[in-house]
């Protein structure tokens, strides 16, 4: 069996900052080009570098990001996403719709 992969778009002030993914349990982020010369770091552990982060399991700055509980599935229902199918990024402590995230995405 081939290891599942899941992706998401993510954005800062609504410009496409960079691409999440997770490879098995390995999470990568990676700086749009585009954005690499127009924008600044979504972080201080993120500083701006054409090389992808890797990391076992979501990096800190996006886990912070994501919404449990009730939040959740208030956010859910606002965007009519089923929270139960929700894909996990990372399984132990964070899931994610393959959509948008960080500020400014509706």
């Amino acid at each position: 069996m081939g290891r599942v992969s899941t992706k998401a778009n993510i954005f800062m002030h609504g410009t496409l900052a960079g691409r999440l993914e997770r490879i098995g349990s390995r999470v990568r982020f990676q700086y749009d080009a585009q954005y690499l010369k127009i924008g600044s770091a979504l972080s201080m552990s993120l500083p701006l570098r054409p090389e992808p982060y890797e990391s076992e399991g979501l990096p800190p700055y996006f886990s912070g990001l994501c919404s449990e509980g009730w939040l959740k599935r208030v956010q859910a229902f606002e965007q009519r996403i089923d929270p139960v199918t929700i894909e996990p990024i990372d399984e132990h402590h964070s899931r994610w719709p393959e959509s948008r995230i960080g500020p400014n995405t509706r």
